[in-house]
């Protein structure tokens, strides 16, 4: 087992705090923009472009690495070669990252690699057909986020105690989605303004992706300012070879932990899967216009901020646990009303949006200071780099569940309610995590209130 050098956690201070917030309010837009919205446009009409195809080009194909891709596919190849790569990474960047000295060094590295890869489109014409660059700019940019995050969640055990995280990760989780919802808007408001500027759609995709990069890097120069680093309490006259050795048996040693990796797994899966798959159903079951699609997004991430604070405030009343717990059962009856939604009714589709926001951000952002308190101490890098493989490495279980169930009914409706079952057995295994004793197991100080 890897030595402690220093059990002590320093306490944080208002500014050091408030640059950790930073960072979630700097990184969103890049999901709620470039890798939900505007990536997949932009990416799709170069490849469009490169072929001369005008109109329905999602079954044509183009030319990738010496295969044939049809267009329609560019796009889920791009990111799941990013997750991928992603998952092989994790591990390595949380072992070097309890090692270092540098820990801000590290997250300012990936997140300017991140965003210079998102700016460089500035350089790429909306009419350049060069698609193959940008799936590159994309897949390293989604990569460097990824591996950002493991070291950005490190810093929550270090900055707050036990009584402290659900607040300190809620407040970081609703004003990064406070930042994506803003964010979003400005870039479909130039969007819509584009035509009187005298310059295309796709243009104006292109400045929205480009901006997307200045905004990830000024906000996390705010963070680097702010935050300090702190010494590391392992021993790190121990190989990075041992250290990755050390993680996977301590793990073993931390039933408890695996436990709740296993239910958050599965429920953060059926998460990102209602995630990626409502603006289809919204589409192709519902019949709901395009303008209400991205109207619903909007007000998700809105109604994400009030919502991971409103869970917050419930947390300090009844324990996090309590209240993850409940926002499961939230969940289930989200997914469950989806299913009953009916055809055209804009107004229903929103409400259920207004459903999603509220017990969203407040399950992640609790579901992640839980976390925290189930990791030894000094390995919180590498612990939450496995977390971090379990949200996204994961995260095509559900999208395949989803297609092999419409494929087999031809019904989307029975895709949407087969999600329940990941979010009632990621309850079932969430129940039985006995988390005072798991966070006693690992060495850790339980809160007051779990």
């Amino acid at each position: 087992m890897m030595r402690v050098l220093n059990e002590t956690v320093p306490r944080s201070t208002r500014r050091e705090r408030i640059g950790w917030y930073a960072y979630d309010w700097a990184g969103q837009p890049f999901i709620t923009s470039v890798m939900t919205v505007l990536g997949t446009v932009f990416l799709t009409q170069l490849a469009s472009s490169a072929v001369g195809c005008e109109s329905d080009c999602d079954s044509v194909r183009v030319g990738v690495l010496g295969s044939a891709v049809p267009i329609g596919s560019l796009w889920a190849y791009t990111t799941s070669a990013s997750v991928l790569i992603t998952v092989v990474a994790l591990p390595l960047i949380g072992a070097v990252a309890d090692r270092s000295f540098h820990k801000r060094r590290m997250l300012g590295g990936f997140a300017f690699a991140g965003s210079a890869l998102i700016f460089a489109f500035v350089f790429i014409g909306a009419g350049s057909g060069n698609y193959l660059l940008s799936a590159g700019l994309i897949l390293g940019a989604n990569v460097c986020y990824g591996c950002s995050q493991v070291v950005y969640d490190s810093f929550l055990p270090q900055l707050a105690g036990p009584d402290e995280r659900d607040k300190i990760s809620s407040t970081g989780w609703a004003y990064g989605y406070l930042s994506g919802a803003i964010f979003l808007a400005i870039n479909l408001v130039s969007i819509n303004a584009a035509g009187p500027l005298g310059i295309s759609e796709l243009t104006a995709v292109q400045y929205g992706l480009a901006a997307t990069g200045l905004w990830w890097a000024g906000f996390t120069w705010f963070t680097l300012v702010r935050l300090e680093d702190r010494p590391p309490v392992i021993d790190t006259t121990v190989s990075l070879v041992r250290s990755l050795g050390t993680t996977l048996a301590e793990m073993r040693r931390y039933p408890k932990t695996l436990l709740f990796l296993a239910a958050f797994l599965l429920y953060s899966d059926g998460i990102s899967t209602v995630l990626a798959m409502v603006g289809t159903y919204g589409d192709q079951e519902l019949g709901l216009e395009a303008s209400a699609l991205v109207l619903a997004i909007l007000l998700v991430q809105f109604v994400n901020f009030g919502g991971a604070l409103g869970m917050r405030r419930i947390a300090d009343r009844i324990g996090a646990y309590r209240t993850v717990m409940g926002g499961l059962v939230g969940w289930c009856g989200v997914v469950i009303a989806a299913y009953f939604l009916p055809e055209g009714n804009v107004l229903a589709f929103l409400g259920l949006g207004v459903l999603l926001g509220c017990v969203m951000g407040g399950t992640q952002a609790l579901s992640r200071s839980l976390f925290s308190q189930l990791i030894p101490a000094g390995r919180e890098a590498a612990y939450f780099g496995v977390y971090q493989i379990a949200d996204r490495g994961t995260s095509w279980i559900g999208p395949l569940m989803f297609g092999l169930v419409v494929q087999l009914t031809g019904n989307m409706r029975w895709g949407v309610i087969g999600l329940v079952a990941f979010f009632a057995v990621g309850l079932a295994l969430f129940a039985l995590v006995p988390m005072r004793r798991a966070i006693e197991e690992v060495g850790n100080t339980p809160p007051q209130r779990i």
